[in-house]
């Protein structure tokens, strides 16, 4: 009993010792990770446009990883890892989805959420492993794997979840202050005009230029879906970042 104990704590500690770290979460935030540098930049850049647009529609997060190499892990185990550890999916839904690629060792995973196992089945998965990412990867295909997959989840899961409607009370709230700042300076400049306070300040607009470039910022930044008056990111909307979405180890696995 004791050397059985003793083996035991063993193989814990090897997993503990030898277990893969997982990166850091991207920042700026993004749904299309190439550590590998396997994919131009045009192509990530499609990619990343077409899931932000899929996550701002059902809020539904498809994340893709791609790292050189597994360093001697498993790949169910760091790829579930590395979906629980990012959080991708909305934590009251659980619907993340993570496509998890070790070029050097030919693995593939997908790790799918619990909110989306009944959807996108094990099953379904290993049908799109076995149809569109190993016929084209073999081929060194890897944009062409890729974006058939990521399209054949998103045909899979449309309909399941529905993005929540952005905030009407956050919107209210920027539209008081753009007010509150209008009416202000309206006030201020006719006070001015009037000599108030025995002092005179130039009118020559650009206190209606302040007004219009403010609200131009904050406007921009709700339409977006930005969280700050700086975010000027172009194209396909901003992607503020993974939603601490659980798993459960549904999905399927292979390699090429």
């Amino acid at each position: 009993m004791f050397r059985f104990k003793i083996y035991f704590l063993y193989i814990v500690l090897s997993f503990t010792i030898f277990a893969k770290d997982i990166p850091p979460l991207p920042n700026p935030p993004k749904l299309v990770n190439d550590f590998a540098g396997i994919l131009q930049p045009q192509e990530s850049n499609q990619l990343e446009q077409k899931l932000r647009i899929y996550n701002d529609s059902s809020s539904t997060q498809i994340a893709i990883v791609i790292e050189n190499s597994l360093e001697g892990d498993d790949v169910f185990d760091y790829s579930f890892r590395l979906a629980q550890n990012w959080g991708i999916g909305q934590k009251d839904k659980n619907n993340g989805v993570l496509i998890y690629i070790a070029i050097q060792d030919r693995k593939i995973r997908i790790q799918v959420g619990y909110g989306l196992e009944a959807t996108l089945t094990d099953a379904a998965c290993k049908q799109i492993i076995e149809e569109l990412i190993k016929p084209t990867f073999k081929q060194g295909q890897y944009y062409a794997g890729l974006d058939a997959a990521t399209s054949r989840i998103l045909a899979i899961t449309k309909g399941e979840y529905q993005a929540e409607p952005k905030s009407a009370k956050g919107g209210k709230s920027k539209l008081i202050i753009i007010i509150i700042i209008v009416v202000a300076l309206l006030l201020l400049s006719a006070f001015n005009k009037n000599g108030g306070g025995g002092r005179t300040y130039s009118s020559s607009g650009s206190d209606w230029w302040t007004a219009a470039m403010i609200g131009n910022a904050m406007s921009g930044s709700r339409n977006r879906g930005g969280s700050s008056w700086g975010d000027f990111s172009s194209g396909g909307g901003s992607f503020g970042g993974f939603g601490g979405g659980g798993f459960g180890g549904g999905g399927s696995g292979g390699d090429w």
